[in-house]
């Protein structure tokens, strides 16, 4: 059976809990890596840059910690670009673990996938068949970084820092790293607009 596309941005606790989601849907998913995300003011920027642009999914875990995390994103995000998804109050252990939870309950981790489609589903998910999909440009690619002066040649690390505060992203991302974001936020034809538009600036 494919994977269904869910436009949002979904936003998870976890590796564990991105492994198994992206085996069940096809979207960009993004880990909180526990409460480390209260301190990642970088990662916040991130996670509001593509709430503007995507639209966000919380998905975290039944129990306290879980809430936590979704309280403290909800109130650091644009409340309008997101969606709140909750998985049921389920009693048992992630097979990987020895011991249950404190709260004994199963993570999104535990989930099985039909119902992890059923609470995207509930919550509002875009799926690629239920709304109008913009069609996908081509995607930027390493040789158009090393074109537009991003990456390989002299100053490339300072224009990308700036085309980085340009976009509300954190400053020091790798070539790689900045790649995949812009695929993310961007098109082709958008970046090097920007990326010329930051050139005039310098210039001045």
């Amino acid at each position: 059976m494919s994977k269904q596309r869910i436009q949002e941005v979904i936003v998870v606790e976890g590796r564990y809990d991105k492994n198994i989601l992206s085996q069940v849907v096809d979207a960009t998913i993004v880990e909180t890596g526990g409460f480390s995300v209260f301190n990642d003011r970088e990662k916040l920027a991130f996670l509001r840059t593509l709430a503007q642009k995507r639209g966000i999914i919380l998905l975290t875990d039944s129990d306290g910690a879980g809430f936590v995390i979704r309280n403290y994103l909800k109130g650091a995000l644009p409340r309008d670009r997101v969606k709140q998804a909750y998985i049921p109050d389920v009693a048992g252990k992630e097979r990987r673990k020895r011991r249950p939870g404190k709260e004994g309950k199963l993570g999104v981790e535990g989930m099985d996938p039909a119902t992890l489609l059923s609470v995207l589903r509930r919550c509002g998910a875009t799926f690629e068949t239920e709304g109008e999909e913009t069609p996908a440009g081509e995607p930027i690619t390493k040789v158009d970084l090393f074109a537009l002066g991003l990456s390989g040649g002299s100053g490339s690390a300072q224009r990308r820092q700036a085309l980085a505060k340009a976009l509300d992203l954190p400053e020091h991302l790798s070539p790689n790293a900045l790649l995949d974001i812009l695929n993310l936020l961007t098109t082709k034809e958008e970046l090097a607009e920007t990326v010329r538009h930051l050139a005039g600036e310098g210039d001045k």
